[in-house]
């Protein structure tokens, strides 16, 4: 669900973590401790490893000392702002295979793109790579369900303006979904980079607002633990 997920859709190069969406139930939950067992992995810093803070929406951080996997640090959450329900998004997964035919659960597009709608810095480039990626991958199909991502999703004001130039009956009707859709319309570049900061700006302040409770439970298990 993170940078690994970026780099099976084409839009970053490496990653030093691996961040998993995980099924937070207790038959899952034991499978998991399995295998982070296997990999010789603790829980670093706070909050501690249990289905309590999973549920809350909290990620839970790990260090793996097992020597294959020497280093490799480890997220896990079951809880996003404003992404579906795991059930959900295991529903509408993408599989990619590794060269040694490995398959790969990722979350779709869509959804990682939601997930990545952050008050990071480092998330919004990454975004917009990520359908910037998806848009040139695909524009001559011009499918309906991909037209419509894009018109949702796309950041780069050109990019944008050319989606709704082919299709401006979607783009009218995605309008109430996403206002700026009117500066694209009328192709005027300028007012459409002002509108997609302020859009940025509005996601930012809603994930600080998302986090600001989560981020006090974590201040109290911190003095907790010293």
């Amino acid at each position: 669900m993170g940078g690994q997920a970026c780099v099976f859709y084409g839009a970053a190069e490496f990653s030093r973590d691996i961040d998993f969406a995980i099924l937070a139930n207790g038959a899952n939950f034991a499978r998991l401790k399995n295998a982070l067992a296997d990999l010789d992995a603790e829980v670093i810093a706070v909050p501690p490893f249990s289905l309590k803070y999973l549920r809350k929406g909290h990620a839970i951080h790990f260090r793996c000392r097992h020597p294959e996997a020497a280093g490799l640090r480890i997220d896990l959450m079951t809880k996003m702002r404003g992404v579906d329900s795991f059930p959900k998004l295991w529903a509408r997964r993408t599989t990619m295979a590794l060269p040694d035919g490995t398959g790969c659960d990722l979350l779709s597009l869509p959804d990682l793109v939601q997930a990545k709608k952050t008050q990071r810095d480092k998330d919004w480039p990454m975004l917009r790579r990520l359908v910037e990626a998806h848009f040139f991958d695909h524009a001559r199909t011009q499918r309906s369900a991909h037209v419509k991502f894009w018109l949702r999703e796309l950041r780069t004001p050109e990019l944008l303006i050319e989606a709704a130039r082919k299709a401006p009956a979607a783009a009218r009707r995605l309008t109430t979904r996403r206002p700026l859709l009117h500066q694209a319309l009328a192709g005027d570049a300028r007012a459409l980079q002002v509108a997609l900061r302020r859009e940025e700006e509005l996601e930012r302040a809603l994930d600080r607002g998302y986090w600001k409770p989560l981020k006090a439970e974590l201040e109290s298990l911190r003095h907790a633990k010293a």
